[in-house]
C-alpha cells in the first residue's frame, strides 16, 4: 500500500491534485489518500507529480510518498470519513 498526504495552499491547485489522486486510490482523510501498492502505479503517479504539479508547487507546499511494506502495521482510530470510497482507475 502507497499513502500519499499532501499540504497544498492553493485551493485551485490542491482540488486538482486531490482529482488526479482520486483515480488511483480511496481518500483517507482531506489530505490523505490509500493507494494499491504496485511498482506500476507509484511510476505513473511520480511521473505526473514530476512533470505537471511539481513546477506548479509553491514553497509552502509539500508531497509526503510512504511506501509500505506487508509487515507495517498501521492503527487507526475514530472514524475515517472516505475509507470506503470506490477506487476509480482511468486509462
Amino acid at each position: 500500500m502507497i499513502l500519499i498526504s499532501y499540504d497544498i495552499a492553493n485551493d485551485k491547485l490542491r482540488t486538482k491534485f486531490s482529482k488526479f489522486l482520486q483515480k488511483y486510490g480511496n481518500r483517507m482523510q482531506f489530505s490523505v489518500y490509500k493507494i494499491q501498492n504496485s511498482k506500476r502505479m507509484l511510476d505513473i503517479i511520480k511521473s505526473e507529480i514530476d512533470n505537471h504539479f511539481e513546477k506548479l508547487f509553491k514553497e509552502e507546499d509539500s508531497v509526503l510518498i510512504i511506501e509500505t511494506s506487508e509487515n507495517c502495521k498501521i492503527s487507526k482510530y475514530g472514524f475515517l470519513k472516505h475509507e470506503e470510497s470506490d477506487i476509480i482507475i482511468v486509462n
